[in-house]
């Protein structure tokens, strides 16, 4: 099997178990017509026979590892020979075949060392700088939102709508650039988002009217969640798993930075000149972005899934990709209990974070006088500077609480044991902080400091929180972490969009106080499905590849009776 790889560093050949989670997982992909029986001269196996040698992995144990080659190796050869006989044995138990046995795949450890430290640390520098250009475009227009709505005869709610409607967008394009880049690879999704940002943000700035501005800012979204996804999907090809946490800390900083100084930013520039240099801005931003992916960021994923269909038809490859690209992958992933709950753990911060963003200027302009944009901007600065600080802590405190988990059970990984660091941030501090925010505005208590520091300190927790879970999704599952990536995204930003579309009326309508004690209380019950997670996640983790490793085992079953009648 071809090894599509950029740049060519000497790696070990993937794994049959690598092999086995990179082919076909919808039976519509196998339900070839009578034609395509015979197997073409030049087509190449998938997979290897049982009885085959397996690389043998040097990369740290985990609890699941050691039996998740037991029945990896069924040989794609058969379904290609006998393809005629699956109408036999049932197109669901040979599309069962062809499904990954298990949620995590061996690779080497000798992947983690294409890269030489200082290079690694340059990409993750350039990914932090492109997961900046989405986030930072989602809330630098708040500032600017009167400016843009009297220019469009409009109110500020529609414009806000538009915010909502951006993030709403963020957080669908997952599902799309999810398995893109795991079948066609990192780079090619991260050039052809930052080509169409770049555009997206001209669009934008020279909007004629409220429909082409909101279509570009839709448009923009769509590629710039790609930035986040294939950020962290470069990293966990790049980095080991006890670094991981420490390398995304840094690279997240980027994404939680962007929506707190965008304001700001914003705020400074509608003082002096119009709304319009906001994306202007934002598209040299992208220029840039798209400049350093050419030049510094290579392809880092172990295996392309597109190099698997070599050899194959045209019709049957049109159906593997479908198959690959179907952005109903991404959703069942959600098949798995532990993902499911870190992705609404990741969605409630997302939702607070918003919630406590988007309102700043209705809010606390009125409430402390403030008649200028850019004063107004300036609380934008205190979560931000919280995110900047979170970032030299975060990630380390979750690499750390990995480590000292793994001593204690004598050198075996348990992923779920690097949610512990998020628990009392997620669980305390976060909630009374927005708590204290919330009444201390409502009630008018403590002035601006009892606004800021409360704004200061949760954004150092949210980045306590975050490392912790975007690398327990790319532990658990290394072989799809793009997808696994893009389904907690999708939670992230539906909720965002959720967030900022109800939380004017909200606050008109219960007040700020009451607003961010509901926020509270869904951080805590989020909390509670975290805990779940830590206690019995490895459980059902198993349960569920066991169960399928069993409709394997039968669906070969299947395939032998069928090819015995024939």
């Amino acid at each position: 099997m071809s090894q599509d790889r950029t740049p060519p560093f000497p790696v070990s050949p993937p794994s049959p178990v690598h092999s086995i989670d990179n082919t076909i997982s919808s039976a519509s992909t196998i339900r070839a017509p009578p034609d395509m029986d015979s197997k073409p001269q030049n087509e190449k196996p998938i997979c290897q026979s049982a009885d085959s040698p397996r690389p043998r992995s040097d990369s740290l144990t985990t609890a699941n590892e050691s039996d998740s080659n037991d029945s990896d190796s069924t040989c794609s050869q058969d379904l290609h020979r006998y393809s005629t006989h699956a109408s036999v044995a049932g197109h669901d138990a040979v599309a069962v075949v062809l499904e990954e046995a298990t949620s995590h795949v061996e690779i080497p450890d000798s992947v983690y060392d294409r890269f030489t430290p200082q290079r690694k640390r340059v990409m993750v520098a350039l990914l932090a700088f492109c997961s900046f250009l989405a986030p930072i475009s989602s809330t630098s227009v708040l500032a600017a939102s009167p400016e843009v709505a009297a220019e469009f005869n409009t109110t500020g709610t529609i414009i806000n709508l538009s915010n909502a409607m951006y993030m709403l967008s963020m957080g669908l394009c997952p599902a799309v650039w999810g398995p893109f880049n795991t079948v066609y690879g990192r780079r090619p999704t991260l050039l052809i988002c930052a080509s169409l940002f770049f555009l997206c943000s001209i669009g934008t700035a020279l909007a004629p009217n409220l429909p082409a501005f909101f279509f570009f800012r839709i448009a923009s979204a769509f590629e710039g969640t790609a930035f986040i996804l294939v950020g962290s999907a470069c990293i966990g090809d790049i980095y080991r798993p006890t670094e991981r946490g420490t390398a995304l800390g840094w690279f997240l900083s980027g994404s939680l930075i962007g929506p707190a100084f965008g304001p700001f930013m914003g705020g400074i520039i509608v003082t002096f000149t119009s709304w319009r240099v906001i994306f202007w801005l934002q598209t040299g931003l992208a220029a840039i972005g798209l400049l350093g992916s050419i030049f510094i960021i290579p392809e880092t994923i172990y295996h392309k899934k597109i190099s698997d269909l070599e050899g194959y038809s045209r019709k049957r490859k049109a159906r593997a990709l479908w198959s690959m690209i179907n952005p109903a992958r991404v959703f069942e992933l959600y098949r798995y209990p532990n993902l499911l709950l870190a992705g609404i753990a990741a969605a409630s911060i997302i939702w607070n974070m918003y919630s406590l963003l988007t309102p700043i200027r209705y809010v606390l302009n009125p409430r402390f006088n403030l008649t200028s944009p850019m004063m107004g901007g300036l609380f934008y600065l205190a979560p931000g500077c919280g995110y900047l600080t979170g970032s030299f802590m975060g990630g380390r405190y979750a690499d750390y609480t990995v480590r000292k988990w793994m001593e204690k059970r004598g050198g075996e990984r348990i992923p779920e044991d690097r949610l512990r660091s998020a628990i009392p941030f997620m669980g305390i501090v976060i909630p009374v902080c927005i708590l204290m925010y919330g009444w201390c505005v409502e009630k008018d208590i403590g002035g601006i400091p009892m606004a800021v520091i409360p704004l200061f300190f949760q954004g150092v927790a949210q980045l306590f929180c975050f490392p912790s879970i975007n690398t327990y999704c790319l532990d658990v599952n290394q072989s799809r972490s793009a997808e696994v990536v893009a389904g907690n995204y999708l939670f992230r930003y539906v909720f965002a969009a959720g967030g900022s579309a109800v939380v004017l009326p909200a606050i008109e309508a219960i007040g700020v106080g009451w607003y961010t004690t509901i926020s509270a209380g869904f951080l805590i019950v989020s909390v509670c499905g975290l805990m779940a997670v830590i206690c019995w996640g490895k459980k059902w983790r198993d349960d569920i590849d066991n169960e399928r490793r069993r409709k394997r085992t039968e669906a070969r079953l299947e395939l032998g009776n069928a090819k015995n009648l024939a």
